[in-house]
């Protein structure tokens, strides 16, 4: 302690005015790996030291006065809040103060500056701070030092967002690209995804975001104080990316209506979106559905610096009255009528995110992934928000934990129950299924653009008794009444029924299938059968009817049926504009019989044309490359009002356009960009297509930009 004394006296003797500050941005910011954010402003990491340098000034006389130094953070900042706290040399002269400071071992006190080495609490709220020094005991006001922002630290093992794998940490927080799983549990379809979180101006934007949140308004001391803590911030942002009840970032649009904004299928990352908000002067952009929503939040939360994954659960259910159970209706004649508010899903995208959740349990039972869904579909706690959700207690079925799981549960494991409305209006059930719902639960992988399924860390394996074990645990605990909840499995029909394709399903294409039909009875079975297709919204819900077909005919005893089904695109491409998929049911009803009823379906997710994108060119940060895209037209008519549109998080500073008025038969397209990459490592290119008759074509590329050093970057950065 002698030698530190000395060392704070000779600081002493030198210390009187603060001279030339310096921050050392790009030093500090490639240790706390945000130097992809900026090199000019101070962006560092909690829980990690940062060094900060200044010139020292004043008379040549030894003093005993101490160095204090202050940061704060807030309007109201408070050290009772922690969102102030002031810190002295020598180390640990602050009353109770959590910030630290020591002296850097490479200063040189005797040329007249110092370096002092600042670490923040890895439990410090994160946000935007100022720094300032008071250099004698009698100065009323400390001198700035400069702002600094202050994110969480995944690398930190005592921040409550600790991710231990580091090749997780490079996927989860690092990853600027990714993929977002769409379709149906039988057609599984990838997009490219630009999430953009290091781009220059977004974690401005996402500290707006928080800063114009309702709890913020209302209480802003409190809603500063609370970002320290990562449950607390997950739930704000899954509010505030969804503009239901506040000034949130994206409205919501299910309908295929979207005047006055763009239809979910037009983005292509998260960076526009943002910054259209930001533009609008915090009003919600127009429109967005689950995975915009889920996308965006993705991005701001890796920005803010919680590892956070894109997940897409097919045949995803929306439990509205809490009870674990879906309801689905049909006519007598094949329609899906809308008598519940219950739906499934063919597929919903959520995020997870990684942090400890002691609210919940001393050890760390729930720590780990958490569900957070932005998507306005049911309030918590009269807000429009989900989670976060610990997907190990969704496994386990402990559905009395916060926050929201029982919705989270049902989402993965609802059981579904079939019931025919018939003309009478009366209601006959039909079937009870245990299985269907929450199919190939899906995220990218670590490091490379496979598909990984997750389903089995959130529920056991359909059929077997700890399925059902917890299913029923389930229950209980959120208290269904026992007539509501009992599970009913059907004996074997006396005809089975199935719709297989012909064709894959691609759009510019007839569809062609077959229904077949067999009995297990001795006796032949007269039959009435509605074969019926509607174009569906990826929601469960029919946007349009296509066509529907009636028949009456004769079942031999073991022997099948077999029924042609052929959809023409002349006549099912106009009304798939705004909807996701095709659902072709069969109710058969047994004349002979007539309490047997029998139903199947089918969704299809027609594939979309060819469109192709690749990058020419020496992947060298800051040289020039050009981007080609090709496409050709399928159909046996022109393609009006065609257009191409370009995006890249580190390879285009903004999006970039081409139109082409018509696109003749068979004629082939061909489209090059140029652009100039300024930030190293692995991108994509991502390309849109629309025109009349087609909507939001997607194709991409991935792009290793190698770094170059001794460049001057462009003034973008």
């Amino acid at each position: 302690m002698k030698n530190d004394l000395s060392i704070y006296v000779l600081i002493s003797f030198f210390l009187e005015d603060v001279g030339k500050v310096d921050l050392n941005c790009e030093k500090n910011n490639t240790a706390h790996k945000t130097n992809d954010i900026s090199v000019n402003r101070l962006i560092v990491r909690r829980g990690q030291s940062f060094l900060v340098t200044f010139e020292l000034h004043g008379p040549s006389r030894p003093t005993t006065d101490l160095l204090e130094l202050m940061v704060e953070t807030g309007p109201q900042p408070s050290e009772a809040l922690g969102t102030r706290s002031v810190f002295r040399l020598p180390e640990g002269c602050g009353k109770g103060s959590s910030w630290k400071v020591k002296v850097h071992q490479g200063s040189v006190l005797l040329e007249g500056s110092i370096t002092l080495d600042i670490t923040s609490p890895a439990d410090a709220p994160v946000g935007e701070y100022s720094l300032s020094v008071k250099t004698s005991a009698t100065a009323s006001v400390g001198s700035s030092l400069g702002k600094l922002l202050l994110l969480f630290n995944p690398w930190c093992k005592e921040d409550w967002v600790h991710l231990p794998e580091e090749e997780e940490r490079q996927e989860y927080v690092m990853r600027e690209q990714g993929l977002v799983y769409k379709g149906s549990d039988k057609y599984i379809s990838s997009m490219a995804w630009n999430f953009g979180q290091f781009e220059d101006d977004i974690v401005d934007i996402c500290l707006k975001l928080l800063d114009v949140n309702p709890k913020c308004l209302c209480d802003p001391a409190n809603d500063f104080s609370a970002r320290c803590n990562p449950i607390y911030v997950s739930r704000v942002v899954s509010a505030m990316i969804n503009a239901n009840d506040d000034r949130g970032v994206l409205m919501g649009r299910w309908d295929g209506r979207y005047d006055g904004g763009m239809s979910p299928t037009h983005w292509n990352g998260s960076v526009e979106v943002l910054r259209r908000w930001l533009k609008n002067g915090s009003n919600p952009v127009k429109y967005g559905q689950c995975w915009v929503f889920a996308a965006v939040m993705c991005t701001v939360l890796r920005c803010l610096g919680i590892p956070c994954r894109v997940v897409s659960n097919f045949q995803s259910a929306h439990d509205t009255d809490k009870n674990l159970i879906i309801d689905d209706f049909f006519s007598d004649y094949g329609v899906r009528p809308k008598q519940s508010p219950d739906s499934v899903w063919n597929y919903h995208v959520w995020v997870e995110a990684w942090m400890r959740r002691p609210d919940l349990s001393a050890g760390s039972l729930y720590d780990g992934w958490q569900v957070v869904d932005p998507t306005p579909q049911e309030k918590s706690t009269d807000v429009y928000c989900c989670g976060p959700a610990p997907v190990k207690a969704i496994l386990q079925g402990h559905v009395d934990l916060k926050y929201d799981v029982p919705f989270v549960f049902a989402e993965v494991n609802a059981d579904r129950v079939t019931w025919m409305v018939l003309a009478n209006g009366s209601k006959k059930k039909i079937s009870t299924d245990s299985v269907s719902v929450g199919q190939n639960i899906s995220t990218k992988a670590v490091g490379s653009d496979k598909r990984v399924d997750i389903t089995a860390n959130y529920k056991h394996a359909e059929g077997t008794e700890k399925e059902r074990d917890v299913y029923n645990l389930a229950v209980k605990r959120v208290n269904i009444p026992e007539e509501n909840s009992n599970v009913i499995h059907d004996g074997k029909p006396g005809v089975s029924m199935k719709i297989v394709e012909l064709t894959k399903p691609v759009s510019g294409k007839d569809i062609d299938l077959k229904l077949i039909l067999n009995s297990n009875d001795s006796e032949t079975r007269t039959l009435v059968i509605n074969v019926n297709v509607q174009a569906m919204r990826y929601t469960g819900i029919p946007s349009s009817q296509i066509q529907t077909e009636l028949k009456e005919l004769k079942l031999l005893p073991n022997q099948d049926l077999t029924i042609p089904i052929h959809i023409p695109f002349s006549v099912y491409g106009e009304k798939m504009r705004e909807s996701n998929s095709i659902k072709v049911s069969a109710v058969v009803t047994d004349k002979d019989k007539s309490e047997a009823v029998y139903i199947t379906e089918k969704d299809l997710v027609p594939e979309s044309p060819s469109l192709t994108i690749k990058a020419i060119g020496s992947e060298l940060q800051y040289s020039e490359m050009t981007a080609e895209v090709v496409f050709e037209n399928p159909l046996s008519e022109g393609l009006r009002n065609c257009f191409i549109t370009v995006t890249g998080s580190g390879l285009l500073t903004e999006t970039m356009e081409a139109r082409m008025p018509l696109l003749k038969q068979g004629q082939r397209l061909r489209v090059t960009m140029p652009f100039t990459p300024y930030r190293p490592g692995p991108k994509k290119l991502v390309a849109g297509f629309n025109c009349d008759q087609f909507r939001d074509i997607k194709a991409s590329c991935n792009v290793y930009i190698k770094p170059v050093t001794g460049v001057v970057p462009p003034l973008h950065r």
